[in-house]
Parts: C-alpha cells; structure tokens; sequence
C-alpha cells in the first residue's frame, strides 16, 4: 500500500467519551472528521474511529493530545480489496458488464452512478448471488462477523407530522394514542442494561409534549444509572436542541430522508420541507453524532435511479447508520391500497449500499421481517450487521405501527437471524438463546 492510495486515517480513542470530545475539539478547530464504525481488526463491533484526511493527521493527533485526549492508535484507512471475488464467477451466467462492476469492487475502485443502477437492476439469479456474495465479503472485511444488537423503546406514538404512508400520521383518529413516563421507559432502559445491550434507542413520533426538558432529564437518568450509548429517534428539532442532547450524553440520532427524490419526498411528506430535513442531518453530523438516515424501497413512483442517487447522498453525506426497508401499506392512510415494496430490491439495495458506503452500521429492517419471516436472516447474508429489537411494553406496541402487521423483533428472532445467517452474537449480551 503505497501513500498515495491511503487518503483517510482512522484515529481509536480510548474511550466513547474520549471519542466524542476528541471528535469536537478537531472540529472546533477547523479539522473536517467523520466518525465510521472501526474495522473489525481495530476494535469491537461498537468501537467508532475518527477519520480524517491524511492532510490533517498529524495536526489531529497532536490537537488530540494536546488535550489529553487518549488515542489508542492511528491506522489508515485503507482501500478494502476483495480479492479472489471474480475468479470464482468465471463460468457463472453473468454479463461482462456486471463483470466489469464486480472487478471494480474487486479492486476497491468507487462505482459510478450507472454501476449501482446496473447492480440494482440486475434480475439473473446468478448476478444477484455475486452482489450479496460481494456485499457479505466486504462486511466481513470492515466489520466482521459479530451482529449488533440494540433495544428500541417507542415511548409517544403522537405525531404532529401528517405523513401519507405512516400509520401514526396525525390525522388517524382512531389511533389508540399513549406516551410513556419516564419511570416506565427507564424500567426497560435497566431490562436492557441487565441483559448487556450497550445501545438504547429512544423513538417517537414528532410529539412537542417532549420538551426539551424532559427529553434532557430521560438522558440524564439513562446516563447516570447505566451508562448506555442513546439513539434518539424524535425528528424535526431545533439545532439547539440537538446541541443540548449531544452535550447530554446522547451518542447517535436516526432522522431518515426516506427519499432523495425532491417530489417523491413531497409527495409523501405534505407538510415536511425538503432542505429543512438534509439541514437537519447536517447540523447532526456537524455536532458529532453518529448520523442514521435510511430509505424506503417501492414508493409509489420510486425508480431504481432514485434508490442509486439515496445511497450516493448516504455516503456524501457521511451517514454512519443506514437503515433500509420496504415500504409496508398502512391501513387508514393516503397510501393503504398500494403495493407493498419488493424484498427483492430492499435486498439488493442493502448489498449495494454495503460496498458503496463501506465502514457504515446496515440494520436487518424490522420492516424486511414484516414481509418475509426469513427477511432478517437474508439481509445479514445481504451485507447487513445489525438487529434492533422491539422493547415497547406490550400494552404499548400494538399503537405503534408505522406500517401494518408489523413484526415485533424480539431476541428469538435475532438469535435465529445469527444463527442461520451463521454470524455471532456479540460478546456483550448476557443471556443465551437457552435462556430465552
């Protein structure tokens, strides 16, 4: 690896909190950074590094250390080759062009636009076997085998937000609303605690009755008493706000564009602004929190162009969690009587997100489990590495349903996802499939 093809360096703290006051300090000084999950040799599978440009490495470390900033070690960022991956397609029924792509990935090249809208759609059995082989090596290479687990709480299924395809959307009246207490949420966060998940994810729809007070005094309560990394789900904020959650302690939020396409995003957003939502993920992303965007797969009037141009905004906007699903009918809404998403494309837009985006967090969607009760265990193979579970209380959970039927992911389902997907569980969770 000769210098010239290295142009990122990934910096290990030696802590979370280290990671995230390091990250601040370079961007208060003027340092461009980005923080990606570590590579699997770098660290666990909840490890995230600092990247930045190789221009910037020696100032960066020194800065870092100046303020007595633990680094662990500085690596660069090298370009992940995937060797062997086109010598075993050889007698396979594949295109020359899709040969060509593959090779491209083969050697750590970047694919243009027109390559990922090939690679999505591609229908021959064959090149679909390649794509999710290509996809699975590179997770491997990046971020290893052991899957991600995280605990989702839905504490407030009120919304102001009158999205078309939701099943929360404002203007359903005979939605059963609730909201949960703090009490009762932090009875969950401490079930989470105990069984050794390390992330909790708060999620909500856009209730204001969540002030920022209140949404201040829940992290301080899941900080002081257990110490877990915070995924806040809760939309639309003011900047401020999601500047005084970060101070807080909150590690990670999840706002999804959905849509890239400025009239499908209208379109299913009538009262959302389109450069308020991408002003939103940059004021996250300039604020340091692990960023999380995602999209839904078969919208009505989606082309495969505009899935290609999302994964291009996720990885140009340096999106660190990328959840992806297939659109799910919601009865009661605008949008109750069109098709559901194909699991085949949310599938193939999973793998090629995994190559193009790289060092990213790829949930197996709770709405691919929905559709196909091997959908989990067939995005894992995909490219994915995560599994969130649904820990709303169940009196609670059935109100919470984006989308119909929806499929309520429970540790049993992520151990068989593990298992058939022959992938580990991590070493952080305390209790065993046998124990469930």
């Amino acid at each position: 690896m000769t210098k010239e093809q290295i142009k990122h360096y990934l910096i290990m703290a030696g802590s979370t909190s280290h990671m995230l006051r390091g990250d601040k300090l370079l961007k208060d000084k003027g340092v461009y950074t980005s923080l990606v999950p570590a590579p699997s040799e770098y660290g666990t599978v909840c490890a995230t590094a600092i990247k930045v440009k190789i221009e910037d490495k020696d100032r960066s470390e020194k800065i870092l250390r100046d303020n007595s900033i633990t680094i662990e070690g500085i690596y660069p960022d090298k370009p992940r080759k995937l060797s062997g991956l086109v010598d075993k397609l050889i007698d396979s029924v594949i295109s020359q062009e899709f040969m060509d792509v593959l090779k491209k990935i083969e050697e750590g090249e970047e694919l243009s636009f027109e390559d990922i809208v090939m690679l999505l759609k591609t229908e021959r059995k064959a090149e679909k076997d390649a794509l999710f082989h290509a996809a699975d090596r590179m997770r491997k290479e990046i971020v290893g085998d052991v899957v991600d687990i995280r605990g989702a709480i839905e504490f407030s299924n009120y919304c102001r937000k009158d999205c078309r395809y939701c099943g929360i959307r404002k203007s359903l009246d005979d939605l059963n609303r609730y909201r949960m207490d703090e009490d009762e949420i932090m009875e969950v966060v401490h079930f989470l605690h105990e069984i050794g998940l390390k992330t909790v994810i708060l999620q909500s729809g856009e209730d204001l009755w969540w002030t920022p007070d209140k949404i201040a005094s829940l992290i301080k309560r899941v900080k002081k008493e257990t110490r877990m990394n915070i995924t806040l789900s809760i939309g639309e904020r003011p900047r401020e706000e999601y500047e005084l959650y970060k101070k807080l302690g909150a590690n990670n939020f999840l706002l999804k564009i959905e849509a890239t396409n400025r009239k499908l995003f209208e379109l299913i957003h009538p009262d959302d602004d389109y450069d308020h939502r991408i002003e939103c993920s940059r004021w996250l992303r300039e604020l340091g929190y692990l960023n999380g965007s995602g999209n839904i797969i078969g919208l009505p009037g989606q082309t495969v162009e505009d899935i290609a141009k999302d994964i291009l905004f996720f990885k140009e906007m340096g999106i660190n969690m990328i959840g992806i699903g297939p659109f799910v009918p919601a009865k009661g809404t605008p949008f109750e009587s069109y098709p559901q998403g194909s699991i085949d494309m949310t599938l193939k837009a999973v793998a090629v997100t995994r190559i193009v985006c790289k060092r990213v967090f790829i949930p197996a969607t709770t709405a691919l489990a929905s559709l196909d009760p091997d959908g989990q265990t067939k995005a894992l193979e995909a490219g994915a590495n995560t599994i969130m579970l649904i820990n709303t209380p169940v009196k609670y959970r059935y109100n919470y349903q984006i989308y119909s039927d929806k499929n309520m992911v429970d540790l049993e389902s992520a151990f068989k996802a593990v298992d058939e997907s022959r992938r580990k569980m991590p070493p952080y969770l305390k209790i065993r499939r046998e124990d469930i």
